[in-house]
């Protein structure tokens, strides 16, 4: 029996080969997105930000050294935002909105409320201004490069994108930047008793939950879920899905089909063609398939996992979430932390038991549900996932367990 640690092992051995795969590049807008994307290299700006010397506020563009008691300034054309302004001439205030760029000569901007008057006045006839206090050069202007010079690293490789850094992108003027690629998946939910979506039910079936959960969670991941698809334990049905999706996916996912009954339509299909059958010494979860899986003229990285709802999630959670968010640049592993069990709980000594449940209002962990790993309501309804190690029996209340958060 295969421990977990070798098997999130041979699982990043599976998944190798996606390490090095092709950047996406993007173009245009920033991408509207509930996941954040992640730059694939460095990106550095060509201009200044700001790519000029402008005003911080609405006042006056003057001369510092010129603000003394009792000085009168002309007022000089506005200088409105967007707008090129000339000159400044001697012993002239010129009227600048927030963001205008400094006329040349002016070096300081004088705030509309320390003018005397404090508001600006009509355009037409000859005007004059004066000001409270002296100022000093450079007084709320922003100066050219002051965020960022040009040339400068403007953001390093594995940068997740999210509101700022895609607004930093659109202010250097970038429209085109390499982002890690997401990795292209099939899922597949195989057994003759499985339908999918809400289709009533005749005797004998049930709603498939297995290819929803998992589609979500890859997405959470970071991937790009191809096809989530309900497939029968007919050996030929999975082929022809196979055949439909193979040039177009890089990483298969499936469930159920893994064990040891008469009707494994996993194993039949890629037993012998690069995936391997093995037992984790986890419950639940215990059967496992993963390889390298030859679909027609393709290789493709496969991991396949027990058809039990709350198998095929615990699975994915302790050996593909990790690998495959770390592959988009996403921080692999759950928020940990030791916590005071609730009440007693049994585990078989010979298998890391994880169990699902959640913090009590006075930071204990409370088990929802039983071991059984059909429970799904009762993940549902959990918040951690409780670890209970190889070799311990029993934990009674108020015994420290190690849990994951699932719920951040």
């Amino acid at each position: 029996m295969r421990s977990i640690a070798e098997h999130q092992a041979a699982v990043r051995a599976v998944l190798e080969p996606l390490v090095d795969r092709d950047p996406e590049i993007w173009r245009g807008p920033p991408q509207v997105s509930a996941r954040p994307r992640v730059l694939a290299a460095a990106v550095h700006s060509a201009i200044d930000l700001p790519p000029f010397d402008n005003s911080q506020m609405d006042g006056y563009a003057v001369r510092a050294g010129e603000v003394v008691p009792g000085a009168t300034f002309l007022v000089a054309a506005r200088v409105a935002a967007g707008a090129v302004p000339p000159p400044l001439a001697p012993s002239s205030a010129a009227p600048i909105m927030t963001g205008a760029p400094m006329p040349v000569g002016a070096d300081c901007v004088i705030p509309i409320e320390a003018s005397v008057p404090d508001a600006f006045q009509p355009e037409d006839g000859e005007r004059s201004v004066r000001f409270r206090e002296p100022v000093v050069a450079g007084s709320f202007v922003r100066p050219r490069g002051s965020d960022l010079a040009a040339g400068s690293l403007l953001l390093p490789a594995n940068t997740r994108l999210g509101a700022a850094q895609w607004g930093a992108l659109a202010a250097a003027g970038i429209g085109e930047v390499p982002l890690l690629s997401r990795i292209r998946v099939l899922v597949l939910s195989t057994g003759d008793e499985l339908v999918a979506g809400a289709t009533p039910l005749s005797p004998g079936k049930i709603h498939d939950a297995n290819s929803v959960s998992l589609a979500v969670a890859l997405v959470e991941a970071g991937a790009d879920v191809v096809a989530s698809t309900v497939v029968s334990d007919d050996a030929d049905s999975l082929r022809r899905v196979l055949a439909q999706y193979e040039s177009g996916i890089d990483l298969i996912v499936s469930t159920g089909g893994v064990s040891m009954g008469a009707y494994e339509v996993v194993r039949d299909v890629f037993e012998g063609a690069g995936v391997e059958f093995v037992t984790v010494a986890m419950q639940p979860g215990g059967p496992q398939g993963l390889g390298i899986a030859t679909v027609g003229h393709h290789h493709i990285p496969m991991v396949a996992f027990p058809g039990n709802p709350v198998s095929a999630l615990i699975s994915f959670e302790m050996f593909l979430r990790p690998p495959l968010r770390e592959l988009h640049g996403l921080p692999p592993k759950r928020s940990e932390f030791v916590a005071p069990l609730g009440a007693p709980l049994d585990s078989p000594a010979s298998k890391h038991q994880v169990r699902r449940g959640r913090l009590g209002a006075s930071g204990e962990v409370d088990v929802i549900g039983g071991a059984s790993s059909h429970l799904i309501a009762s993940y549902a309804a959990s918040s951690v996932l409780i670890h209970v190690p190889v070799g311990v029996s029993h934990l009674g209340p108020g015994d420290p367990v190690t849990v994951w958060s699932i719920d951040d």
